[in-house]
């Protein structure tokens, strides 16, 4: 009878957790889009992408409302540090599980987890005071996509590393035995049967690290240079969205304020559009995952 009523107590209480974070959900995507009204009522969604430049407050005008290069400076960056994240956040994984002393291995750990928590603002400071300046001494912007991608790379190689190893860890406990079995080394065990049969989770964490590095404001902000330009190379400078809208949203108002919540409308649905795909990733060919 008592674990009868502690299983329905949990269900309940995770009933309710679900639903209060759907919700929480739901309610930031109405005020975003309510407070999204005035922009899509005056100035329409096409002119975000076919006015000449990005400048609101011009005056003589109703504002100019061009976000493209804020755009392409976005997917540069992000793409850029995920390209930077992904093989370092995965041999990480596979290091720390398969290959790393057991003492170490303590200390990987806890140095992976440690970074992961590093306030994106100190990292930002560290980017600005020593990366910044090494990238000018190779090209005259120093603040630029290269930056942001750095900083942001190591930001998010934590995100990668450890949900790949999660994911590693638990098929190899499935499996590691009938890999000793077929007579497989550790290294084609790994790579031929372990990080593929778990892909599906690995793909999940590397959208969710990209959707990070999307989100980020504070690092962007400091390191990327602030100018609304389309790059052309990765020394260039760039602005991204969210860096626009930390930037303008203090003196901001009307059809300006409405273009803000506008991109952060837009944000959020990428993002959410990214972890829906993130359900059509292919997982292991063999049923179930269940066999070799």
């Amino acid at each position: 009878m008592y674990r009868l009523i502690n299983d329905r107590s949990i269900a309940v209480a995770s009933t309710l957790a679900i639903g209060v974070a759907s919700v929480v959900v739901v309610l930031i995507m109405l005020f975003l889009g309510k407070e999204s009204l005035p922009a899509i009522s005056e100035i329409g969604l096409g002119r975000l992408f076919s006015d000449s430049s990005w400048n609101p407050e011009s005056q003589g005008d109703e504002g100019l409302f061009y976000i493209v290069p804020m755009l392409a400076g976005t997917l540069a960056v992000s793409t850029l540090a995920l390209a930077i994240a992904l093989p370092l956040g995965l041999l990480t994984a596979v290091y720390t599980e398969f290959y790393a002393p057991r003492g170490f291995r303590f200390i990987m750990e806890r140095a992976v987890e440690l970074l992961a928590g590093i306030p994106s603002v100190v990292l930002g400071m560290w980017g600005l005071l020593i990366l910044v300046p090494k990238i000018q001494q190779i090209d005259g912007h120093g603040a630029s996509v290269l930056a942001g991608a750095l900083v942001l790379g190591i930001m998010i190689i934590p995100t990668i590393a450890l949900s790949s190893r999660s994911a590693i860890q638990s098929v190899a406990e499935k499996h590691r035995m009938q890999t000793t079995a077929l007579g497989l080394g550790r290294s084609c065990s790994v790579l031929d049967v372990f990080i593929p049969l778990s892909r599906k989770s690995i793909g999940v964490g590397i959208i969710l690290a990209g959707a990070r590095a999307i989100g980020e404001t504070m690092v962007v902000v400091m390191v990327c240079g602030n100018m609304s330009v389309f790059p052309q190379s990765v020394f260039d400078p760039v602005r991204t969205l969210t860096a626009t809208i930390a930037l303008e949203m203090g003196y901001s108002y009307g059809a300006h304020r409405g273009s803000l919540f506008l991109i952060g409308l837009l944000l959020m649905l990428s993002v959410l559009t990214a972890l829906l795909l993130s359900k059509l990733i292919p997982g292991s060919s063999l049923r179930g995952e269940d066999t070799i």
